[in-house]
């Protein structure tokens, strides 16, 4: 971009000569200090002061024609020429050249501020630096080129060179690094920290960029927050999306409510949405899935367009299947003294509890446990989608189970047979067991009772048979006559 001096010269030039024939000079002619805390050093610098105070004039019409304005400070050949507002200060030839009554300005830098008229409150340092403000207020540019755009925005901060230079009434951005926001133009609430970050942001708002070609290649798309170098490179379009790390959701485009933490989480990421991928490369190669969540070095890494898949652990990969979970460090763990974990229709874990304060309406089971002699045990292998392996099961169907008892079954939310609760079939099986041992029991005593009663009869019996046997063996002594 060329600087503007060349051009200015002339129209300065016609401009002053018009203004020498109705204006009036300061006594005497300029040539240091005068009342009023005043300094003008320079041809017609101040020229037409009347009653202002404490202005100081360094150049060729500098603050020339300034009458009333006070506590301005002008350096350079034009800086300040039109200005009669006060607490503004222009370093530099054209600087603030059109101020006309924007109050506490501070420009430094070739045209700075060139064009600005209204607008109070701007600082710019920097060749060319909000050289197209006019009516903007609160600005502040510091580099080359700098909001040069700028015409009415306000409340912008641009550092670097070509920083938010496109923008023209965009509002409350943050840029600092060369190039940073800078095709933004009517954008407002985005903050680009790094070189590139947020360069080709137009009209997107409330996005924040901190790293190398951050948002990089943003349009439209609002509330963004990247950080990292090339962090949501390619995000055009996409809203709500968080990627902290490098790379992070790099290739996002329109997705939308994305959080990437890690460098590369996301990277492959370019429509799904609602995703959470926390670890280094976490995700990585999901391009269209959507509410999947990977926490952990590599975890996701088999994911790629599938939804609701949960992969916790550091290198658990899961599977491209959808309403799925995956957690490492379970299999194969041995836990002792714990209780059972359960899981809901609503994806609620917990444990059952058998703790009295916990029931009510507690009472014997009875004869409710022999429906469990209307069950049908089958075996059967699950669908290829479930288990490609075909492994062979035992078990219950839940459909049969709902016939005989529905509180034995486990629904999903949509209310039809899921599981069934063999936790509930296991205390079935326990009274049955209880009932049968009692059964067993009594007819021990009974058999118990009969042996003794055997015993003694037997006992008896052998009493009788030895007392025959003895009669028996006992001779016969014959009477004489």
């Amino acid at each position: 971009m060329k600087t503007k001096i060349g051009l200015l010269l002339p129209t300065l030039t016609l401009v002053v000569f018009g203004l020498l024939s109705n204006a009036h000079a300061v006594i005497p002619p300029p040539d240091g200090g005068y009342p009023n805390f005043t300094t003008a050093e320079g041809q017609n610098a101040l020229f037409s002061l009347t009653t202002g105070a404490a202005n100081t004039a360094v150049g060729w019409f500098s603050l020339s024609t300034n009458t009333e304005g006070s506590f301005n400070t002008a350096t350079g050949a034009g800086a300040l020429l039109f200005n009669t507002a006060n607490e503004n200060t222009a370093f530099g030839a054209a600087t603030l050249l059109f101020n006309t009554t924007g109050s506490q300005n501070t420009a430094v830098g070739v045209a700075a501020l060139l064009h600005n008229t209204k607008g109070g409150a701007n600082t710019a340092i920097g060749e060319d630096a909000l050289s197209s403000n006019t009516e903007g207020v609160a600005n502040t540019a510091s580099g080359r080129f700098s909001l040069l755009s700028n015409t009415t925005g306000s409340n912008n901060t641009a550092i670097g060179v070509d920083a938010l230079v496109n923008n023209t009434i965009g509002n409350d951005n943050t840029a600092t690094g060369f190039a940073a926001l800078r095709s933004n133009t009517t954008g407002g609430f985005n903050t680009a920290t790094g070189v590139a970050a947020l360069s080709t942001n137009g009209t997107g708002q409330g996005n924040t960029a901190n790293g190398a070609d951050a948002l990089g290649e943003n349009t439209s798309g609002n509330s963004n927050t990247a950080t990292g170098d090339a962090a949501l490179l390619h995000n055009t379009i996409g809203i709500q999306n968080t990627a902290d790390g490098g790379s992070a959701l790099l290739n996002n485009t329109t997705g939308t409510n994305n959080t990437a933490t890690g460098f590369q989480a996301l990277m492959a990421n370019t429509a799904g949405g609602f995703n959470t991928a926390v670890g280094l490369n976490a995700l990585v190669n999901n391009s269209g899935g959507s509410s999947n969540t990977a926490l952990g070095d590599s975890a996701g890494f088999g994911v790629t367009t599938a939804d609701h898949v949960i992969c916790i652990g550091a290198n658990v990969q899961g599977e491209n299947v959808s309403n799925t979970c995956y957690i490492g460090n379970i299999f194969g763990v041995t836990s002792t003294g714990g209780a059972g974990v359960f899981v809901n229709a609503d994806g609620k874990l917990g444990t059952a509890t058998s703790s009295r304060r916990f029931k009510e309406e507690i009472g014997p089971m009875e004869e409710h446990s022999e429906m469990l002699f209307a069950l049908k045990p089958v075996r059967f292998r699950y669908t290829k989608e479930l288990d490609p392996a075909g492994t062979r099961q035992l078990g219950l169907v839940a459909e049969d189970v709902e016939a005989v008892d529905p509180d034995l079954v486990v629904r999903d939310k949509e209310g039809k047979p899921y599981s069934v609760r063999y936790d509930q079939v296991n205390a079935m099986l326990l009274n049955e067991f209880l009932k049968e041992h009692r059964t067993v029991v009594e007819l021990k005593k009974q058999i118990a009772a009969l042996t003794a009663t055997v015993k003694e009869q037997a006992a008896q019996i052998q009493k009788v048979s030895a007392e025959i046997q003895m009669s028996r063996a006992t001779p016969q002594v014959a009477q004489s006559r």
